[in-house]
């Protein structure tokens, strides 16, 4: 009889037990369903070569009555691959997201899901409208992701020129309102404008030398394009990067690289050196590299030097993903 009686309190005893660890055991089950996701990601290859699809999808339209399209580089694979936004240059005013094809691509065939988007140009709507563009693709793209195998936790930027400014200004200022201006479509999750890192090609990280060395070039169309695009003319300087930092600012400061041509006479060589010091001095994690006897849109031909950028874009991808993991 005692026997039974016993038996009977040491199970008791251990149904309790269980029953008490059962919430730490709940608790905890997000967290490993998290690490059970994070352990499926494929490692990123920089010198991986998968075939790439690319296919169009629209991205909204715009005050002036013009669909934004996005071009989607999407590699062979189940994925989830990196992910990357891409925005195009052309002084705020041209261009559109075909711009870095061949960047897109390159990037693209290294295992990383490409996004390139179209922007509002300055003549359809000055600043900000072009950033709240780039900012609702960020938030989009964080999104829809997963629809190509994305992996959206992560998303970093790739700029070119004037698309270069605006992923600044989007990394810097995540939170500002005005970038945030444009709802998603209703039933979308609510997701914020952060990003993960900023790679770009001859970014326009000094608005206002930019244009002084417009003027002094007597370039009429350069100057034109800064008019167009920075109205009220203050916005010049609100919006510049530099600026920004010198005025001690409340930023976000994510690892940036910034690849520059020696002989760039539009963005020129000090007034870009003198962001990456100044990024550097706030505390930010920047890699300033000097591309010898290039000019703005060297990556624009074939070569040595394009071949150098497209490698070391993949390079910077690959550290920050690992950097993340560690």
């Amino acid at each position: 009889m005692e026997s039974n009686v016993s038996g009977r309190r040491e199970f008791l005893g251990r149904i309790t037990a269980v029953a008490a660890g059962l919430p730490a055991l709940i608790a905890s089950l997000p967290r490993l369903a998290d690490a059970a996701a994070e352990g499926t990601k494929i490692a990123y290859n920089p010198a991986a070569k998968l075939d790439v699809t690319v296919s169009e999808v629209e991205l909204r339209r715009n005050t002036a009555g013009r669909m934004l399209m996005a071009r989607i580089y999407r590699p062979a694979g189940a994925g989830p691959f990196p992910t990357v936004l891409d925005l195009h240059g052309g002084a705020w005013n041209a261009k559109d997201r075909s711009a870095e094809e061949p960047m897109d691509r390159s990037i693209a065939s290294s295992g990383v899901l490409v996004v390139a988007v179209d922007m509002t140009r300055a003549p359809e709507a000055p600043y900000p409208a072009g950033v709240q563009d780039a900012n609702y693709a960020l938030r989009w793209l964080k999104w829809k992701a997963p629809t190509w195998n994305g992996d959206p936790s992560r998303i970093g930027i790739y700029g070119s020129s004037s698309g270069g400014h605006v992923a600044e200004l989007l990394a810097m200022r995540p939170r500002d309102p005005r970038y945030n201006a444009i709802p998603l479509p209703q039933g979308a999750p609510k997701v914020d404008a952060s990003v993960a890192y900023v790679a770009m090609r001859s970014p326009i990280s000094d608005t206002w030398a930019r244009y002084e060395n417009a003027e002094h070039l007597k370039r009429e169309d350069m100057v034109k394009n800064n008019t167009t695009f920075f109205k009220p003319w203050d916005t010049i300087h609100e919006s510049n990067p530099v600026e920004i930092l010198q005025r001690h600012e409340q930023v976000t400061l994510v690892p940036m690289l910034i690849m520059q041509g020696a002989l760039d006479d539009n963005m020129i060589p000090p007034a870009q050196k003198k962001f990456a010091d100044t990024y550097k001095a706030a505390g930010g994690d920047i890699r300033y590299e000097l591309f010898e006897g290039c000019e703005h849109e060297w990556v624009a031909k074939e070569g040595p030097q394009t071949d150098r950028a497209r490698e070391m874009v993949k390079a910077f991808i690959g550290q920050q993903l690992k950097s993340a993991r560690t």
